[in-house]
């Protein structure tokens, strides 16, 4: 059997591994839903933006089961802290998430324009919601959130749902909206014919613009203004899970830390940035490429966050010391390893079967399939 810390470092990157394969394959059908509204001129066109995702979403989201999965059995101190203290953003974005496979059953019961037009604007809140609310999630998970463990560690949360919307939070929503329209505008730019694509086109190149301004404001209030954590006494890898067994300050800058130690993680941010020119400057002739890029750009910008704050899962604004780790928070060694053993099981077979389907649905939606009957 592996190493007690071994196996935290592995699921620490597995958990990674599942939420950029949830925000890579589920982001663009969130963006697709965001633009879905503004870049359709009538029903037809609508029909055809709705047929790129409606096959697929479904699968997508699998990830996003996964992933709340192995955080409740890898990460259950994790999963019971985060859930308590995020529990209305949580409910907002499930919510959001439930109107989408409404929506996609019920536009097409009635012809009436006010019906369609009402269950077109509600898809496009469940694209929206959540990407909002993921990026405001990420923004206090660089702030800490105020919690705090007993000696007994009975959790206690000293803040408030309105209390998440603090300027940096809404400023990194919107970095995730402008990534996930990026994403989503790519998308359709594969998916499509004239003249949605040329529009998905041009939503594309806007979005990056945005984004790549957003990310670049984001990332200097990060390093500037923000106080980052550092775990001042020493880490025992391989001890019990006890958040308490430690010393953490809060320093400014402290989240620069890992990119002077590791210089390699330097990466994340430079392709994260990469893939939005890669998908500025290639969405017209090779909208192929201009998807590999926003994907690129989506899962670098995780990545960034993650290499940042590493190796806290969690931290702590109102005590810093019950800060969430790696090492503090995860469950034993003997279920990390099981766990292990089923995920590398089961992680392949959905990727099989999640290729297989792609590869079927290969090839431009247009209108005349539409007609034709082919959708």
């Amino acid at each position: 059997m592996l190493d007690y810390e071994t196996l935290r470092l592995i699921w620490w990157s597995l958990l990674g591994v599942l939420l950029v394969a949830f925000a890579v394959m589920d982001g663009f059908d969130l963006g697709v839903a965001m633009l879905y509204r503004f870049l359709s001129r009538n029903d037809d066109e609508r029909r055809v933006l709705l047929e790129t995702i409606e096959p697929v979403w479904e699968g997508n989201q699998v990830w996003f089961v996964l992933g709340g999965g192995a955080i409740f059995a890898a990460w259950p101190v994790l999963y019971a802290t985060s859930f308590s203290g995020f529990y209305i953003a949580m409910l907002l974005v499930l919510l959001a998430l439930i109107l989408r496979p409404v929506s996609f059953a019920f536009r097409g019961k009635l012809s009436s324009p006010v019906w369609r037009n009402t269950w077109d604007w509600t898809l496009f809140v469940s694209g929206l919601v959540p990407s909002w609310v993921f990026g405001v999630a990420f923004g206090n998970y660089l702030l800490g959130v105020p919690f705090q463990f007993d000696e007994t560690l009975r959790v206690t949360h000293e803040g408030s749902f309105f209390a998440l919307l603090n300027p940096f939070a809404i400023l990194c929503g919107l970095v995730s909206i402008a990534m996930l329209i990026l994403h989503g505008a790519s998308y359709l730019a594969l998916k499509t014919q004239a003249p949605l694509n040329q529009r998905a086109v041009l939503s594309a190149r806007w979005a990056a613009i945005v984004f790549i301004v957003l990310f670049t404001a984001a990332g200097i209030w990060l390093t500037t203004a923000v106080m980052g954590y550092r775990i001042t006494s020493a880490i025992d890898p391989s001890a019990a899970s006890n958040p308490l067994n430690k010393q953490v300050v809060m320093a400014s800058g402290a989240w620069l830390d890992n990119y002077s130690r590791h210089p390699w993680m330097l990466v994340a941010p430079i392709v994260a940035y990469g893939g939005a020119v890669l998908a500025l400057g290639a969405v017209k002739r090779a909208p192929g490429i201009a998807f590999v890029g926003s994907a690129l750009t989506v899962a670098m910008s995780i990545c960034t966050a993650g290499f940042s704050a590493f190796p806290f899962l969690l931290p702590s604004s109102s005590s810093p010391n019950s800060s969430l780790t790696v090492w503090d928070a995860s469950s034993s060694r003997t279920t990390l390893f099981n766990m292990m053993i089923a995920a590398a099981i089961f992680i392949p077979i959905v990727v099989v079967y999640t290729s297989w389907v792609y590869r079927v649905l290969r090839g431009k939606i247009s209108l005349k399939d539409l007609h034709d009957g082919a959708y």
